[in-house]
């Protein structure tokens, strides 16, 4: 039996939890080392275990893989999530490649300076509101199915449910006029390999906080 994968990141989402998220929804078990000090980050530098000395990094399949997109590319191809043709796959990158611009600005937020983050939510609000959700509703009433390529579960699913619960934890009234989207996020959220990751005690990882990132600031020297 293949080892399980093997995470490795600080205790928290970051970039590595469109990875869990992935992993999750493909039903595959993995395993996590966490760095929790400087020296735990330094050691895996100094082992050779990160190429561009940066994590995520996930041990699978006999690799050390690092770049978040490249880990997941691996893991949406493997495991059948990645559409059936060169015409989907551009399809599934050109969405998530716009789960992935909004995505970014949330992630950042909470490391934003205090006199810049009502701005910064404010745009962001802006932004999932009137360019991205919207555009996205509008794939899913084009053409009528219950997902977003070819009828079928892919990762742009994935990523997008998980930017959706993002939204959601800023601010719920968000996603109040986006009912073909709602509806998605109750799909993907009730398939059992999902529901079972989003469970209490799941491998899910929980907001973050002010803790958490003063955490990852002593970590990685930010």
């Amino acid at each position: 039996m293949a080892a399980k994968p093997m995470l490795h990141y600080f205790n928290g989402r970051g970039r590595m939890e469109p990875i869990r998220w992935l992993l999750a929804a493909a039903g595959v078990e993995f395993e996590e080392t966490f760095i929790d000090t400087p020296e735990d980050f330094e050691k895996l530098k100094n082992d050779g275990s990160l190429m561009f000395q940066q994590v995520p990094m996930v041990e699978i399949d006999g690799m050390k893989l690092v770049q978040s997109r490249a880990i997941l590319n691996y893991i949406a191809a493997k495991h059948n999530l990645y559409g059936k043709d060169t015409k989907e796959r551009a399809l599934i990158d050109m969405y998530i490649e716009g789960v992935a611009d909004l995505n970014e600005m949330i992630l950042l937020l909470p490391v934003s300076p205090p006199a810049e983050k009502d701005a910064k939510i404010t745009l962001i609000k802006d932004r999932t509101t009137n360019r991205y959700l919207p555009a996205f509703e509008k794939v899913l009433k084009s053409h009528g199915q219950d997902y977003l390529v070819g009828n079928r579960l892919s990762r742009a699913d994935i990523h997008l449910v998980e930017l959706l619960y993002l939204v959601e934890e800023l601010d719920p009234s968000l996603l109040t006029n986006f009912p073909l989207l709602k509806a998605l996020k109750a799909r993907i959220s009730n398939l059992p390999t999902v529901k079972k990751f989003l469970q209490p005690g799941g491998a899910r990882k929980p907001p973050v906080d002010e803790k958490s990132v003063e955490k990852s600031r002593k970590i990685f020297k930010f």
